[in-house]
């Protein structure tokens, strides 16, 4: 995983380079309804993964919350016919944490999804 720059235009990416693609699980915490709210039906899950560098990928979609811009994750999928071009996908991170584990860092995302069946489609296991 690395952070990537951004624009004030752009969103701020954490972008997993190599390895599967995460798995999400249903969010299983009160406040995450109220990050779903909004014209479209959205649902939030999370996903955990290692990184080297948890604070500053953390720090990074704090700073593009702070200015006014998303922060998302691009992700590898897994290659199929209902999967997107390019064999990547990308999703809203809506908050996010690192801590430290016995096997290095882990970094916790929780992102929006606006289409659930979007989950099965080879990008992860979705629980919800």
């Amino acid at each position: 995983m690395t952070p990537e720059q951004h624009t004030e235009d752009q969103a701020a990416y954490i972008t997993i380079i190599e390895g599967p693609p995460p798995e999400f699980a249903a969010a299983r915490r009160d406040w995450t309804a109220s990050l779903a709210e909004g014209q479209t039906g959205s649902l939030v899950v999370t996903c955990e993964m290692r990184t080297f560098n948890g604070q500053s990928l953390v720090a990074r979609c704090v700073r593009a919350w702070d200015d006014g811009h998303p922060a998302r994750l691009d992700y590898p999928v897994e290659v199929s016919a209902s999967s997107p071009p390019g064999g990547r996908a990308e999703v809203e991170i809506v908050a996010a944490c690192w801590e430290q584990v016995e096997e290095g860092q882990k970094l916790v995302l929780w992102v929006k999804v606006d289409d659930v069946d979007e989950m099965d489609a080879g990008q992860g296991d979705c629980v919800v």
